[in-house]
């Protein structure tokens, strides 16, 4: 049976630490789901979220057994719908296991069948957060070397 995972998150931008959990995920699952979904809690996102799907797709255009969709659901009815047992996250640190562990147990009760995988960022990536890498881009700083793709 195949070993498929949701790999959730708004992904505004998709950074090297993104890409780095994906990968890694490859060594535990057939197949990876980039999921974007919509986030209630940030009204306005900075890139479009069909310009950041395109930069994805691109990212992984080698990698058959990875692919990107976006949704507009509870990430527990979505991974029903794909077949996908688990929800891959990752960690940078102890506030967002904190932040994660939360939704992982709401994802549990939601579909029992449901396990939340976290791999612990890489050490050189652990720095790189999407709300930085956003500040950074606004105020025209250079962002290229937290992105698998040019922008």
């Amino acid at each position: 049976m195949k070993r498929v995972a949701i790999f959730p998150g708004s992904f505004d931008p998709f950074t090297k630490g993104h890409e780095d959990i994906v990968l890694r995920g490859l060594k535990i699952f057939d197949e990876i789901v980039i999921g974007m979904g919509y986030n209630s809690q940030k009204a306005n996102r900075y890139f479009e979220i069909e310009y950041m799907e395109e930069k994805i797709n691109d990212t992984f255009r080698d990698v058959p057994e990875v692919s990107v969709m976006v949704y507009n659901e509870l990430t527990a009815s979505l991974a029903s719908k794909i077949g996908a047992s688990a929800i891959l996250r990752g960690l940078r640190n102890t506030t967002d296991f904190e932040y994660e562990n939360s939704i992982s147990q709401v994802n549990r009760d939601l579909n029992e069948k449901l396990e939340t995988i976290f791999l612990i960022t890489s050490p050189e990536l652990a720095a790189v957060n999407s709300s930085i890498i956003r500040e950074v881009h606004r105020y025209g700083g250079d962002v290229q070397k937290y992105l698998p793709y040019t922008l």
